[in-house]
């Protein structure tokens, strides 16, 4: 591990984190900010968040290769990290074919823009790709602090590290607290609907042991359990003990933060 994230995490749309919530869920001990939806090169919020903060990681989830150009990107993470050293991870990935259509491997992609950050000297050590399958799991760990799965189970995270060996290994987690469980799945499948018809996460979710019957919308009961757990916070833990360094925590529901301040003192008691 080249960055210390802390166990637990939060993810979330970057658009939709404040700085007053980052200080607050740095006070409740969550350890990293993970900013999902693709942000744009000069990547925006990071530096207000990490300004509102003293220890607290901000990471991007992710960085999109298609939208986002190599060089660009390049820049912002200098920038950033002259400000704040060592507090800024960047993550990038290819995003999903239906939405980006992109016009070559996107596999061969991921490492031309790899090979594009060494140029401009963004350190491995600062840079994580999302990653699912084998193929890039291993190009993850290879030329990467590690891995950040998205919509993934415990068992992918106990694969996937076996395919990372020691590089750090970021899964994230939608999670629902409610103990009416047919109200809490309803809340889980008005988010991870949209990504059924996605072709990378469907397939590896296939990989998993998953039918066709269970991805198809709006997903099994079986499925939704394991992508959008609700119940103990010993079900949030799952992934820590298959293997995940950290563990970015997306919590469902009209008041996330509600969630997280719940969810907060229960976590660090799992953790000692």
């Amino acid at each position: 591990m080249t960055i210390d994230l802390g166990r637990y995490g939060v993810w979330r749309y970057y658009k939709l984190f404040t700085p007053e919530a980052a200080a607050e869920l740095e006070g409740l001990g969550y350890g990293a900010l993970w900013l999902g939806g693709s942000p744009t090169p000069d990547l925006p919020v990071v530096e207000d968040l990490l300004a509102a903060t003293e220890t607290l990681k901000v990471g991007t989830s992710i960085v999109n290769i298609w939208t986002a150009p190599a060089g660009a990107v390049a820049e912002s993470f200098h920038r950033i990290e002259q400000r704040f050293p060592g507090r800024f991870v960047l993550g990038i990935g290819c995003g999903h074919p239906e939405a980006d259509k992109p016009y070559r491997s996107p596999y061969e992609a991921l490492v031309e823009y790899l090979d594009e950050l060494d140029a401009a000297k963004v350190p491995v050590s600062g840079r994580m790709l999302a990653a699912l399958g084998p193929k890039v799991l291993k190009l993850a760990a290879d030329r990467t602090a590690g891995a950040l799965p998205y919509l993934t189970t415990p068992q992918h995270t106990e694969q996937a590290r076996t395919a990372v060996g020691d590089a750090l290994l970021v899964p994230e987690q939608k999670l629902v607290v409610d103990t009416d469980a047919e109200r809490a799945r309803a809340t889980g499948r008005s988010v991870v609907d949209m990504y059924l018809g996605l072709r990378n996460y469907t397939t590896n979710l296939q990989r998993l042991g998953y039918t066709d019957d269970d991805i198809a919308k709006p997903g099994s009961d079986r499925l939704l359990d394991a992508l959008a757990v609700h119940g103990s916070a010993e079900q949030v833990r799952a992934h820590i003990d298959a293997g995940a360094d950290h563990l970015a925590l997306q919590a469902l529901g009209e008041d996330y933060l509600a969630t997280l301040r719940a969810l907060a003192p229960l976590l660090t008691q799992s953790s000692r």
